[in-house]
């Protein structure tokens, strides 16, 4: 079994997710390959890998390839595979510097072989990989693309193991058209990043008492409808994967098709025939997966998670948040079709949420009582996910769901933008936090400066 493992370095790490990944192909056995690609500097990250009993790493880098978004960055990585062979391919989910999600299935469409994203973990058998997923229980032949969540701890070297080298692989190596990699190759240009203030509030500082006479008039309330902003110059033409986005097709185009969630192959041929200006997907698991394999059949752009999209009758400017949700990126895409995926507040299943953060970590399962008392749906910051205190499929924020409910209440969340990305669009948010300076209650409108134990304690008996 040959597994390539590709890896990308962050501010001179490896990201947590592709670590993950590096240890599920470790621990599955077999020949194991890292690739990466990147500037010659990141060869000092990667040479610690040769004591973890991988058999190659190789880094691609070359003046030509500098600038490659994803499409472009996909197609430097398929000539590499293509060389190397491979039986299996694994990659972080998403690295913490783009959070696009996109080259693991670009790059499966490219070489035309399957998918599974989100992979929780997974056994190699006979008929190929079956994996955990957000979409249940999968199976695919071999070989395959598999994109990993960071389930797994990346392992120590051996005190007796020895330093390998790393091979660095030029164009002249890999032959790859200059016209298909780097600036050239990448059809979405960032316009232009801005700080965002966008989900600041007026917080009011309330007692524990009145927190529960407060969430009664709250909940009798009409849920807040938030319009979708509809452009004056539209779009000749768009198509609309699922009902879940007819609607931000429709405030940035005159003519709408809504095409079922049908396989990759059969929504690019209709692309073909139809020529939209732009196909817009949801940003929920399935959407993630298959918008980038379009992509690479098509060879066109794609900006991932976006929250606002405006038009000036042809070309499509994408608005999504980056780094850690407190810049905000404009991006144009200039092929057809222009392609997003777009947040549609999915996640908000309930009137009333119960979020969970760090700083009750040693008492989540107290915090889950409380919100079933309620009668609220339970969920978490990425901060607990990441201390395995809660599920991802329970993660709220940039990298997980967007929520909109009734009424957000955070108990132990700092307030890290990452987070408070995701409940911008909350009617009412409320705060509880020992710390009056937390950032969180510049995102609340409504604040308590209690320990969950005070607050629980000082309530009484829940209702």
């Amino acid at each position: 079994m040959r597994t390539a493992v590709l890896i990308k370095v962050v501010e001179g790490e490896i990201g947590p997710f592709d670590a993950s990944a590096l240890e599920w192909a470790l621990s599955s056995g077999g020949e194991v390959t890292v690739l990466s690609m990147g500037p010659k500097s990141w060869a000092d990250v990667l040479l610690p890998l040769t004591r973890l009993g991988v058999g190659r790493v190789i880094l691609l880098s070359d003046p030509a390839f500098a600038g490659s978004d994803t499409l472009a960055t996909a197609t430097v990585l398929k000539s590499a595979l293509e060389r190397i062979g491979f039986d299996l391919i694994l990659c972080g989910r998403k690295t913490l510097d783009g959070e696009t999600a996109q080259v693991g299935p670009c790059l499966a469409g490219l070489l035309g072989i399957p998918v599974l994203t989100g992979v929780f973990s997974f056994e190699k058998r006979e008929v190929g990989a079956v994996a955990r997923t957000p979409l249940g229980t999968e199976t695919v032949p071999l070989p395959a693309v598999l994109t990993t969540e960071r389930t797994r701890q990346l392992r120590f070297p051996s005190l007796f193991s020895k330093v390998g080298t790393v091979e660095i692989w030029d164009n002249a190596v890999l032959g790859v058209d200059p016209a298909r990699c780097g600036l050239a190759g990448s059809p979405t240009r960032v316009l232009e990043t801005y700080e965002s203030a966008k989900g600041e509030r007026a917080c009011r500082k309330i007692t524990p008492g009145e927190l529960l006479p407060l969430l009664r008039d709250l909940l009798k309330k009409d849920k807040r409808e938030t319009a979708i902003p509809e452009s004056k110059r539209k779009l000749k033409t768009a198509f609309a994967v699922g009902q879940e986005v007819e609607a931000q097709a429709k405030a940035i185009a005159k003519n709408v098709t809504v095409l079922d969630k049908d396989a990759p192959e059969a929504i690019a041929r209709k692309a073909r025939e139809v020529n939209p200006d732009a196909i817009l997907w949801c940003a929920d698991p399935w959407g993630r997966r298959n918008a980038p394999i379009v992509q690479a059949l098509l060879s066109t752009g794609l900006c991932a998670d976006c929250t606002e999209l405006e038009t000036d009758g042809e070309k499509l400017y994408m608005i999504r948040p980056a780094k850690a949700g407190n810049i905000t990126a404009k991006i144009r895409c200039d092929t057809l079709p222009q392609m997003a995926t777009v947040r549609t507040g999915e996640g908000a299943s309930g009137d009333l949420m119960v979020s969970a953060g760090r700083g009750v970590s040693d008492e989540i399962d107290a915090v889950r009582a409380f919100a079933r008392s309620l009668g609220a749906e339970f969920c978490a910051s990425r901060a607990l996910v990441d201390l395995r205190g809660a599920d991802y499929a329970e993660q709220v924020g940039l990298t997980g769901r967007l929520v909109s409910p009734k009424v957000y209440l955070a108990i132990g969340i700092s307030g890290a933008v990452q987070h408070t990305v995701g409940i911008r669009d909350a009617d009412t948010v409320i705060a509880i936090n020992p710390d009056p300076d937390a950032p969180i209650f510049g995102f609340a409108d409504y604040g308590i400066v209690s320990t969950f134990d005070q607050l629980y304690r000082e309530i009484g008996k829940l209702p």
